[in-house]
């Protein structure tokens, strides 16, 4: 048996903590100064982790490495499970030239750029998160800006800020999904309170990217139907992640977002030419006058639409009972730790919901989508199976970030950083949304940051006397906002609208949007641990 060990160094906690924090500043130093390839940093974290829970922590090597090996599983499954079968349908949908009649489809919807962007870049976007996340939305919607007409680098900042409000509960809501692992926090909780976070958020950002597309003409002009679409996504998005399920969160607010725009008449005006001229800059690549036959725009659509019916027939008592029937709890070998007051840890013990998981289901979905598509048994197979070769390094930085994590974790590592943090007392409400914002700006991720720094909120949170469910949510939350600049972002989407190398004009337009949205969501949180706000908690 390990028995974790608040200060190990010297009986001093301020030390134990740095040397504690010795792997994120690792991976931190490596990633932003250095600037090393993700998976090579993430590796190297692991392998400073692995060294202080042993030599600092005492932690026995075979129980240090099966910690390493339980996070490395747990980045597979059920996480990178769902990133692999999102992006699989997908593949498909650009394979059979479906994706293209979306494209032109979601262009007919409105003859507005600054409606379009909305539509593609907010709402397309925000789905496309929903089912893949980790890039995908910014590099698409990106891509489909400028075969709409509009500048590269216009549609790569409208294409990052845009993937903002359903980042925490992208890829079928894996950030949230692993901040309640990690935590040992109810799901259904932690989905709460980040309901109550974001979508706060998504009453702003639509209003921000028609500013974006075109200044203060374009906030004057078609402020109603931003103001419309964010409405409806933040209160589908609320009730979803309240009382629903935190996988359909986005599913349901991007849908109800497309149709808010759909259905309000201010929407569907032409903008004036001149408006055009000054947006769309670069040459459609496709004519304005093609049209595709509704059954051709009924296929691109099914996959979607099988995603959600399949998700929603999940949610029924019965189906999802059954499902569960299929989960499994592992007793994690060569692994018993408990923590100081003798507890044992729930990293002793896996749970693999082997059918009642977002990435089962979307491959439930792809079946069937293959059908649909006409795509044959042998080319599907094939398209996963790349799916995964073109996902091998982000595989890998996965894997070796939750190891990380769960090495930190269960060494009692991140227990020590968060007593340390703990000292800000009511000040950190005002911090955690910055250090989830840190976390996913330096790793890309809001999953990684989540799983580095959710345990440490959570200490924190109960060593202050605040709310540990707030803290934690907040650093999912507060991590979404860094997502725009991170380099793995401006790198994605710098490569989408060809302009690579140009990562940093990039960076210098979207920063201070990620400072100011950031600033706000500081605030909402502060007032959330109060009285000023504290009664939208559940």
């Amino acid at each position: 048996m390990f028995i974790q060990h608040l200060a190990p160094v010297a009986d001093s906690l301020a030390l134990s903590a740095l040397v504690a924090a010795l792997p994120l500043i690792t991976v931190l130093v490596l990633l932003g100064a250095v600037r090393m390839r993700a998976h090579r940093a993430g590796l190297t974290g692991l392998a400073v982790a692995l060294a202080v829970a042993a030599l600092a922590y005492g932690m026995p090597v075979g129980q240090a490495l099966s910690a390493a090996v339980q996070g490395a599983v747990f980045g597979l499954f059920p996480i990178l499970w769902i990133v692999v079968n999102a992006l699989w349908v997908y593949r498909m949908t650009v394979r059979t030239g479906h994706f293209d009649v979306l494209r032109r489809s979601f262009s007919r919807l409105s003859a507005d750029p600054r409606i379009q962007a909305l539509v593609i870049a907010f709402c397309f976007g925000a789905l496309l998160e929903a089912l893949a996340g980790f890039g995908a939305p910014v590099a698409i919607s990106a891509v489909m800006l400028v075969a709409l007409g509009f500048d590269p680098v216009k549609a790569a900042v409208v294409a990052l800020v845009a993937n903002t409000a359903p980042v925490a509960f992208g890829a079928m809501g894996t950030p949230v999904v692993t901040l309640a692992q990690v935590t040992g926090l109810p799901l259904d909780g932690l989905a709460a309170v980040v309901g109550r976070q974001t979508p706060l958020l998504a009453l702003v950002v639509p209003l921000l990217l028609v500013f974006l597309v075109d200044g203060r003409r374009g906030l004057r002009e078609t402020w109603r139907p931003a103001l419309a679409c964010g409405l409806a996504f933040a209160a589908v998005q609320f009730a979803a992640a309240t009382y629903l399920s935190a996988q359909l969160a986005d599913i349901g607010a991007a849908l109800a977002g497309a149709a808010a725009l759909a259905a309000l008449p201010a929407a569907r005006r032409p903008a004036t030419e001149e408006v055009r001229a000054a947006v769309l800059t670069g040459a459609r690549s496709t004519g304005p006058d093609r049209r595709d036959p509704r059954r051709t725009v009924l296929r691109a659509y099914a996959p979607y639409a099988l995603i959600v019916v399949i998700f929603s027939a999940a949610q029924i008592p019965l189906v999802r009972d059954a499902l569960a029937g299929a989960t499994r709890a592992v007793d994690w070998p060569f692994l018993d730790v408990v923590d100081a007051a003798g507890t044992r840890v729930g990293g002793n013990v896996l749970t693999l919901p082997l059918l009642a998981t977002g990435g089962t289901l979307v491959l439930l979905a792809g079946v069937p989508t293959a059908a649909v598509l006409g795509v044959r048994a042998r080319d599907a197979v094939r398209e996963w199976a790349a799916t995964v070769h073109e996902l091998r390094r982000a595989i890998l930085t996965v894997t070796a970030v939750l190891a990380l994590a769960y090495v930190m974790n269960l060494s009692g590592a991140a227990t020590t950083i968060g007593h340390a943090v703990a000292a800000a007392g009511a000040g950190l409400a005002l911090l955690s949304p910055v250090l989830g914002w840190f976390g996913v700006a330096v790793s890309g991720s809001d999953t990684s940051a989540n799983a580095l720094f959710g345990a440490l909120q959570v200490t924190a949170a109960r060593q202050s006397g605040l709310p540990p469910g707030l803290l934690a949510a907040a650093n999912s939350s507060g991590g979404v906002l860094g997502k725009m600049i991170s380099p793995q972002n401006l790198t994605i989407a710098c490569a989408a609208v060809g302009l690579a190398g140009r990562e940093g004009d990039l960076l210098r337009r979207v920063l201070p949007w990620s400072l100011a949205l950031l600033l706000v969501m500081c605030l909402i949180v502060v007032a959330q641990s109060t009285v000023v706000l504290g009664w939208t908690l559940p």
